[in-house]
C-alpha cells in the first residue's frame, strides 16, 4: 500500500500562485510515475501533470504547460505542483497519484493510489 497525502490547497487572486505537496510513504519502492490530476464540480478528472520517481522526466497537459511546474524533494519522498499565474479555470480539487510500473502516463486509469485531494479556488 502506498498512502498519499495533499497540502496546500486554498483561496488565491487571479495570477497568483500556490504550491501543492504530496508526501508519500508506506510500500513506495519500485513506485515509477507520481501525477497529479484535478476535478471541477460536474467535471471529469483530468490529467496535469506527472514526474517519474526520481523527478528527471516530466510530462504536463497543455493547459498548464508553461505555468505548472511539477517536482521532488530528493531528501524525502514529497512531490510538489508549483501553480503560477493562477486562473479562474484552475479551480478544482487537486489529486496526486502514484503508478507502481509503466511509463509516464496521462491515464487516470493507469495510476494505482489517489490522495484525498486539496482545494484550490481562484476567485477574486
Amino acid at each position: 500500500q502506498v498512502q498519499l497525502v495533499e497540502s496546500g490547497g486554498g483561496l488565491v487572486q487571479p495570477g497568483g500562485s500556490l504550491r501543492l505537496s504530496c508526501a508519500a510513504s508506506g510500500r513506495t519502492f519500485g513506485t515509477s510515475t507520481m501525477g497529479w490530476f484535478r476535478q471541477a464540480p460536474g467535471k471529469e478528472r483530468e490529467f496535469v501533470a506527472a514526474s517519474n520517481w526520481n523527478g528527471g522526466s516530466t510530462v504536463y497537459a497543455d493547459s498548464v504547460k508553461g505555468r505548472f511546474t511539477i517536482s521532488r524533494d530528493m531528501t524525502e519522498i514529497r512531490f510538489f505542483l508549483q501553480m503560477n499565474n493562477l486562473k479562474p479555470e484552475d479551480t478544482a480539487v487537486y489529486y496526486c497519484a502514484a503508478r507502481l510500473y509503466g511509463p509516464l502516463s496521462k491515464a487516470k486509469n493507469d495510476y494505482h493510489y489517489w490522495g484525498q485531494g486539496t482545494q484550490v479556488t481562484v476567485s477574486s
